[in-house]
């Protein structure tokens, strides 16, 4: 590392960043299940077998709430067919609700197959460094010249650390909505009980599979950069130092900004992929 404080402040933005990305890789790469060695998930199963004794009561509402709206009357209801059609539903909703932690269980092993496969293909290695005839300008200058460098190296430390920031938080927020759904579970899927009402169960399991799936494009956008990143940019040697160190973070951070609104921007994106 260089001794220059202005490349020092450069490096450990680049460093920040780039041990943001190893955070984003190890949270995609990490099952639900296993993450802080399985304790959140434990409190999580234990909350959706509490609250499925809650589901089955919503799910007695729900069912006669869909009878008495989907039947003009009592005769209606005694007809074989329709009596048939009834108790289907009301068994499946049942089971619905006592199998909803596998349910999901289901759906959220497949996204993290999905993930393991796509990071496994190509990883997310950037180790972003800053070009040596740069380092050479800025160690160059002089005192008074140095002077804007420092601004330039404030203002990209800041700036790389708060969007390496919010793609942490993106990926950490995406990691607690799949818990939160699964242990909410046993509530909306007993809405499935009803015909007027199973579109709220409908809404939700599209819902979890984009969050799910959401993951999936959060890995590869940051593949792309990460690719983006291992190529050396183009550097004007004859240009001045500081010329040359804000082109290269203005090019840098421009890359990042993109990179952040993307993977901001998965839910909406795997919905509209999807059809959810």
């Amino acid at each position: 590392m260089s001794d220059n404080w202005i490349v020092q402040s450069l490096e450990k933005a680049l460093n920040s960043w780039d041990n943001a990305l190893v955070s984003i890789q190890n949270i995609l790469t990490t099952s639900p299940k296993n993450y802080q060695d399985g304790a959140i998930w434990n409190a999580i199963v234990s909350v959706n077998e509490t609250l499925q004794t809650i589901g089955y009561g919503l799910l007695v509402v729900f069912f006669l709430v869909g009878v008495i709206k989907t039947c003009g009357s009592i005769a209606e209801v005694k007809k074989p067919e329709h009596a048939l059609k009834l108790f289907i539903r009301f068994i499946l909703a049942k089971a619905a609700i006592g199998s909803s932690l596998e349910i999901l269980s289901a759906f959220m092993d497949v996204a993290h197959g999905i993930m393991q496969t796509i990071l496994g293909t190509s990883a997310i290695t950037s180790e972003s460094a800053i070009p040596a005839e740069i380092i050479t300008a800025i160690e160059d200058c002089g005192f008074l010249d140095s002077i804007p460098l420092w601004i330039v190296a404030f203002l990209g430390r800041l700036v790389v650390t708060v969007i390496a920031f919010v793609l942490i938080l993106t990926a950490y927020g995406r990691f607690f909505k799949i818990y939160t759904y699964i242990a909410l579970a046993p509530i909306p899927m007993s809405a499935f009980a009803g015909e007027p009402t199973q579109n709220v169960g409908k809404s939700f399991i599209n819902s979890f599979a984009g969050a799910c799936l959401q993951g999936a494009i959060i890995a590869i956008s940051c593949i792309i950069f990460s690719l983006y990143a291992s190529s050396p940019p183009t550097v004007d040697v004859d240009a001045s130092a500081v010329t040359m160190a804000w082109s290269y973070m203005e090019s840098l951070i421009l890359n990042m900004l993109i990179m952040a609104f993307t993977v901001k921007a998965s839910d909406h994106v795997v919905r509209e992929m999807m059809g959810l």
